[in-house]
């Protein structure tokens, strides 16, 4: 069996393989001529997304710089997905992100890991695990997301957590390791920030 093909099987492999090496340094060129965009070029943004990527979908936005091990060619974006700056995907493996999600800046999701046998990690070999986020979710700056974890749906995950393990849905979830703290309720209807009040009629009429 190729390399290639113990990669896409989820079997431990050879990430230095010839072949995948020369496919993977097609969508890193790709991609540093992404991050040479300027702010302004978001016509050229998006069509490098619907491209590259393997979905996309639209009204998606990405400050620049980013960075992803195959350029992004293993990502699924939904719609209305938006990235801050520094977005890392390790995206050896596949990672799906739902509509409306939000990425804070720093965020780092890896789909890439390596065995804990010494042996077989000291030739360089790994396997990988797709990642799953849910819509509606907001991923907040600093988060660290490792391989094989999925997030439901409208959850927060909180700055600087580390997520090691699945969260379900309409939670707030923070650390390292990530927990879940409580799940969205009521309370976050009527109040934006501590006291601090929703003023629901003045957003509904300037929507």
């Amino acid at each position: 069996m190729k390399q290639s093909e113990r990669m896409v099987k989820g079997l431990i492999y050879d990430p230095a393989d010839e072949e995948i090496l020369i496919e993977q340094a097609r969508f890193l060129n790709k991609l540093r001529e992404f991050n040479q965009l300027k702010a302004t070029d978001n016509d050229k943004k998006q069509q490098y997304m619907h491209e590259v990527f393997a979905e996309c979908g639209e009204n998606c936005y990405i400050e620049l710089p980013f960075y992803a091990n195959w350029g992004g060619h293993h990502v699924h974006f939904g719609s209305n997905v938006y990235a801050n700056f520094n977005l890392t995907l390790v995206d050896d493996g596949h990672i799906y992100v739902g509509d409306r999600v939000l990425f804070g800046p720093n965020v780092t999701v890896a789909t890439a890991n390596h065995p804990i046998d010494p042996t077989l990690r000291s030739r360089g070999l790994q396997y990988n695990r797709d990642v799953y986020i849910g819509e509606n979710t907001w991923i907040c700056a600093g988060v660290i997301i490792v391989p094989g974890v999925r997030i439901g749906k409208n959850t927060v995950i909180g700055a600087g957590s580390v997520v090691t393990k699945d969260i379900p849905d309409n939670v707030v979830a923070v650390g390292n390791p990530c927990r879940v703290m409580r799940e969205i309720s009521e309370h976050d209807k009527e109040f934006f920030y501590r006291n601090d009040r929703i003023d629901w009629e003045e957003i509904s009429l300037n929507n």
